[in-house]
Order: structure tokens, then C-alpha cells, then sequence
């Protein structure tokens, strides 16, 4: 017959190996998890690219709240705007700022490799509209003294 320290034993190791089977298990779920896909995905929002900035220089903490999500499903933005500047970064992704002359920032658009080429033929000063997931939201840093832009990734061109 088994002693209770035997049992009690027994009950404690299977407890834990029942949370170790259940925790590898999610953890694999979402590690497998297909990328969001943003381009055959609907917009939540549509904005000017000037308005969605001044959002957040005037009251980051509510533009946050309304656009961002710590879970990393933040909203699908359809931003319209001129285009600024057009450059490459280091992963040969396209990044496109929309931004007026008098604006203090402007929304940083980058692109997918798959996406690049809608690109063609787009220059400063053309006004586009591009859809793409939010990262993080305009503001002044203090120690560089200047603005930093919105971010929007896996964009792609609507027009």
C-alpha cells in the first residue's frame, strides 16, 4: 500500500507536469501563428497623415489608447499625405514619409519586400494614400531635440 508521502508526491509531480505539457503547448500554438496579413486585410481607420500626428504630439497617452495594442494587434491605418522622402532601409525595404512642410513630423511608412514595387514611379510631393499597421506614434525626444514620426509597417500603396 502507498504511504501518503508517496501519493501526495505523485499528485504534485503529474500537477506539474500537466502545467509543463500545457505551457509548451500554447507557447508552440503561438510561435506557429501565420503573420497577420495586413494587405488583404480591411482598415480599422482612415486619417490624414497630418491630423494622426497632431494626435499624438497634443495627447499621446489617449492616441495611444485609440491606436495601439500591447498584444501587437494595433489598428490597420489607412493614412492619406504627401510624400516627403523616399528611402531604402538597411533590409532593402522601402520607406515612404508622408509629411507636409509644415508639419514638426510625419508617418514613416515601410514596406514589405512584396510590396516594394508598387513603389515605382512615386515621388516627393505626391499625394498617396498607403494602408499599414501602426507601431508607435509621434513625439518629441528631448535629448536629440527633434520629432520623431509615426510608424507604420507591412504597408502597402492604395493609390
Amino acid at each position: 500500500m502507498n504511504s501518503p508521502k508517496t501519493s501526495n508526491t505523485r499528485k504534485i509531480f503529474l500537477a506539474l507536469l500537466s502545467m509543463i505539457i500545457i505551457g509548451v503547448s500554447a507557447g508552440l500554438y503561438i510561435y506557429n501563428m501565420p503573420p497577420r496579413d495586413v494587405v488583404n486585410s480591411g482598415a480599422d481607420l482612415s486619417i490624414h497623415a497630418g491630423k494622426l500626428v497632431n494626435e499624438f504630439l497634443m495627447d499621446g497617452e489617449a492616441a495611444n489608447g485609440r491606436y495601439l495594442a500591447e498584444d501587437g494587434d494595433s489598428k490597420i491605418l489607412q493614412i492619406s499625405g504627401n510624400v516627403y522622402e523616399i528611402s531604402e532601409d538597411l533590409e532593402g525595404m522601402k520607406v515612404v514619409v508622408l509629411r507636409d512642410q509644415s508639419d514638426k513630423a510625419g508617418v514613416s511608412c515601410t514596406f514589405t519586400k512584396a510590396t516594394n514595387s508598387e513603389l515605382a514611379g512615386l515621388k516627393p510631393g505626391m499625394k498617396v494614400t498607403i494602408k499599414g499597421v501602426i507601431r508607435s506614434g509621434a513625439s518629441y525626444d528631448s535629448d536629440l531635440e527633434m520629432y520623431e514620426n509615426v510608424i507604420l509597417e507591412k504597408c502597402n500603396l492604395i493609390k
